[in-house]
């Protein structure tokens, strides 16, 4: 495997038009998890990825583990629970990571900064994947890939989950790990409120990339000035990648010198969420292929504006192809960039000439 990704994934219900949840007459069906996200979105785009997992033995774990085996994912390792239910939820658009206020009108295409809110309902309380822990996890199946892809969603789930989560970044024999802070402040009710925070900072600094928001830092840490201060507060991992929104992310890999910054371009945004899992795997797609930080950081920009003009987590990529042609324009072109819906399916004779000439 190029990357194992896991997590609980759940079926997500989608409102058939606008309006609070208690207006809301229907709902669509489509999946939900950042850890599946990720690996769904590296298959599409051509790594081998796996998604370790558990599921309820119910119908909405055959939707989950058949949804996610068609986008080409490995779900050899998802065990199937008797005992207990696939997670489900409801939303509506504009979920954010931290909680925080923000204003309407997402611009950015990693999805973490200005996202409007909105009503999210979850039912995942003693569903199977909260049932994972050192014990349940085949562990050769989890640490058999190039990366090892975690995020702090799991380790807020339960104490079997945390104790796996922290037992995987601990080995000494695992991959490097890859870790998305994803600070929910819901999923942290039941404990201490300083709890969920510091679990989190320990398990960045043991990780070796870290995916974080600078308003996730500022929210959970309370690390405000920037980048270069979220830096500071984590030294540790070799290559920190600090999402900031319309800003664009900037990246500090141990060695290398000064920062690398790349701005995100402009992006319709139809719906934020899952866009920040979708920058995880357009970076990790980078990584995989060897590519300059640079290269990385636009792959994880595109990715996320793919997901960014769909109403569910999951967007339809653009080929590799395109995805390169793009990543190569010169610096002026790339941030004069403006994608809308339907931008990952425009064929090389659709591109405008200031693609073209890249």
């Amino acid at each position: 495997m190029d990357v194992v990704c896991l997590g609980e994934s759940m079926v997500t219900f989608l409102p058939s038009r606008p309006g609070p949840l208690a207006d809301v007459p229907s709902f669509d069906r489509v999946i939900g998890g950042a850890e599946s996200n990720v690996a769904c979105a590296l298959a599409r785009a051509g790594h081998r990825a796996r998604w370790v997992s558990r599921v309820g033995a119910d119908g909405f774990g055959d939707h989950l583990v058949r949804t996610i085996a068609a986008q080409g994912v490995d779900v050899s390792a998802v065990q199937r629970d008797p005992a207990r239910p696939t997670g489900i939820y409801f939303r509506t658009d504009g979920e954010r990571a931290t909680g925080a206020d923000g204003a309407d009108g997402a611009d950015g295409a990693d999805g973490d900064v200005g996202e409007p809110l909105s009503e999210v309902v979850y039912y995942r309380a003693g569903s199977a994947a909260s049932a994972m822990s050192p014990a349940t996890v085949d562990r050769a199946a989890v640490t058999g890939g190039r990366f090892l892809h975690l995020t702090g969603i799991t380790a807020a789930l339960s104490d079997g989950c945390l104790a796996l989560t922290r037992a995987l970044v601990e080995a000494a024999d695992r991959p490097p790990v890859s870790f998305d802070v994803n600070y929910r402040v819901g999923l942290w009710h039941d404990r201490a409120s300083e709890e969920g925070p510091r679990v989190l900072l320990d398990l960045a600094r043991r990780s070796d990339l870290v995916f974080v928001g600078e308003d996730e830092a500022a929210a959970a840490w309370g690390v405000r000035g920037g980048p270069e201060a979220v830096r500071e507060a984590l030294p540790e991992p070799h290559t920190l990648v600090v999402k900031q929104g319309a800003a664009g992310a900037t990246a500090f890999v141990t060695g290398d010198g000064a920062p690398v910054r790349v701005p995100a371009p402009r992006v319709e945004v139809v719906s934020p969420v899952g866009a920040g899992d979708a920058f995880a795997a357009g970076y990790l797609s980078g990584a995989l292929r060897g590519l300059p930080v640079r290269e990385r950081l636009r792959h994880g920009h595109l990715m996320a504006a793919a997901a960014l003009v769909e109403p569910g987590d999951l967007g339809a990529p653009p080929s590799r192809a395109y995805a390169d042609g793009l990543v190569a324009l010169g610096a002026e072109a790339w941030e004069r960039l403006r994608l809308g819906p339907g931008w990952t399916t425009s064929g090389p004779e659709e591109r405008t000439p200031e693609v073209r000439s890249a």
